[in-house]
């Protein structure tokens, strides 16, 4: 029988198993799928029998596409306030998992975007697979990356997370991992012998005694594929390290290497305001000291993008249309100003409630150390 319940809890021996249940949108998520997540957590801190959450997807295409970007549309189309909310308790929701006492396993199989990346790469433990494709692709729909994106993108080495920031493109498992989305690499085959292992603390043929969750995913790990990014920072480097998005289209033009000269005009298929407001908000992050002020950040910079007419456009011309043709306000880097900028960073203002920098829940516990970088 079918359940078409929107997150799916199993407890497996001290694990206990959240599924993002909805396979024919990728697990699209929704506020209601959000608030069952926090209410999930709260049951596995409050449970001493639970040591250890893992989070995975339905289907076989991806453990989630981000959040539900029709909704968001409409919800934008009608001068609603429902995303807002949903927001709210989204980037609430990614600071909890970053602070969650116990060990969290998300397995990042498939597409792993937008908000499917908020609930995974914060997490203690991070499994990419062969079939990942990980991206926070915002600019192409006239938004910015959020969910901590920007804070994971500073992070990355050099300018490797200026690069996916601005131009959206999605990335396999060992790129993954050399940026810092992902822990580990584990085929896509034995992912469901993983779940059984870490749901029952064993392993065929391995001693178990003591055994950690960080150990249970390091005896299904290995290396993975190569990666592109590690051979092209050379010019990633030199080029996004730029102060603003028309000297790195510049530079990436005259740098004499094809991978530049295609991304750059990659770029200028973007909406122009979200690549300004992008760039500030990845060099902003860098400087912020935690993530709950880069999600405040964050949420300040989604409010005003989704008031501003690119998201709507965007999201028509993308996903709904399909036409490929957005006609982004304004249409060019040279007509956004750096005050129009600066605006989506400043406070909401009055009767604006902004997200403050506490999630719900516990966040006073340091990060989990049982990590398979740790357990070795």
């Amino acid at each position: 029988m079918n359940d078409d319940r929107p997150v799916l809890l199993e407890t497996r021996g001290a694990c206990l198993h959240l599924t993002l249940n909805r396979p024919r949108a990728l697990n699209a998520l929704s506020h209601t799928m959000v608030r069952l997540l926090h209410e999930a957590l709260d049951r596995a801190e409050r449970d001493e029998a639970i040591d250890s959450v893992l989070l995975s997807g339905a289907g076989d295409r991806g453990l989630c596409a981000g959040g539900d970007i029709r909704a968001l549309h409409d919800d934008a189309r009608s001068s609603g306030r429902a995303s807002l909310d949903f927001w709210r308790d989204e980037y609430r929701l990614n600071a909890r998992i970053a602070r969650f006492s116990k060990p969290y396993v998300a397995l990042m199989d498939g597409i792993v975007m937008g908000g499917g990346v908020g609930v995974s790469a914060h997490a203690g433990i991070r499994v990419v697979t062969e079939r990942s494709r990980v991206a926070m692709p915002e600019t192409a729909i006239g938004f910015v990356p959020d969910v901590g994106g920007t804070r994971l993108l500073a992070s990355a080495p050099g300018e490797l997370g200026t690069h996916l920031a601005l131009t959206g493109r999605s990335i396999g498992a060992a790129d993954a991992v050399l940026c810092g989305l992902a822990d580990r690499y584990v085929p896509a085959r034995l992912l469901p012998a993983l779940t059984e292992a870490l749901g029952e603390r064993s392993v065929p043929g391995a001693s178990v005694e003591g055994m950690s969750v960080g150990g249970v995913v390091e005896r299904f790990a290995t290396e993975p594929p190569a990666g592109e990014l590690a051979a092209q920072r050379g010019w990633i480097d030199a080029c996004y390290a730029a102060d603003t998005v028309e000297e790195i289209v510049r530079q990436l033009r005259d740098s004499g290497v094809a991978e530049a000269e295609a991304a750059a005009d990659e770029l200028l298929t973007k909406a122009p305001l979200a690549l300004k407001v992008t760039l500030a908000a990845v060099r902003r992050a860098a400087r912020l000291e935690s993530l709950e002020a880069v999600l405040a950040q964050e949420f300040r910079v989604s409010s005003r993008a989704f008031e501003h007419p690119d998201f709507v456009e965007g999201v028509r011309a993308r996903i709904i249309d399909k036409d490929n043709a957005p006609q982004w306000k304004p249409g060019s880097l040279a007509e956004v100003g750096d005050e129009e900028v600066a605006r989506f960073f400043a406070p909401l203002g009055p009767g604006a409630q902004e997200l403050g920098t506490t999630p719900p829940g516990p966040t006073d516990a340091p990060r989990p150390t049982d990590t398979p970088a740790q357990a070795g």
